[in-house]
């Protein structure tokens, strides 16, 4: 099931951030890439847009039927997606604690949504990604574990590369 998949997913994603100074987590490998922060806060921007959106697509009385659509392929990260500029970061300064802490209330939120709702309801609304089109609500909740692995592995190089400016 998508919960405990998304669980070990956020773990590894805080095992490698744990391993950082806030300077480091805050650091751009270069002048066009996220910094580790700038990845997390992409990741909490993201999940409470998503929460927002299933939310609304839940009151909306003509959201689609949509049919199931290969939402891993997100992870696989030679497809490139441009981020809507509400899901970009703002490049400012926070701790690894402080993120941290904003990427769980945005998952306790998404998992309070889940819990307080009906699966068949989540199943026959949807809502639109820009790749995939119109996605079932109840494949957004994975979603957002694919998408924090897309991530995670995205994290992985950039820490390398700060680490590195250490030396």
């Amino acid at each position: 099931m998508f919960l405990e998949k998304n669980n070990k997913i956020r773990t590894e994603l805080f095992q490698r951030v744990d391993l950082l100074t806030d300077q480091q987590f805050n650091e751009k490998p270069n002048l066009t890439s996220w910094s580790p922060k700038e990845i997390i806060e992409h990741l909490v921007r993201l999940e409470k847009m998503i929460t927002k959106g299933i939310k609304f697509q839940l009151a909306n009385p003509s959201s689609p039927h949509a049919m199931k659509k290969p939402i891993q392929l997100i992870t696989i990260r030679v497809i490139k997606v441009k981020a809507p500029s509400y899901i970009v970061p703002s490049g400012e300064y926070q701790t690894i604690e402080e993120m941290k802490a904003l990427l769980d209330d945005a998952r306790a939120e998404l998992l309070s949504l889940y819990a307080s709702t009906d699966l068949n309801t989540f199943k026959t609304k949807s809502m639109k990604h820009p790749l995939f089109g119109q996605v079932p609500l109840i494949q957004w909740f994975a979603f957002v574990g694919l998408h924090e692995k897309r991530h995670t592995k995205q994290l992985e190089k950039t820490i390398k590369i700060v680490q590195s400016h250490k030396k």
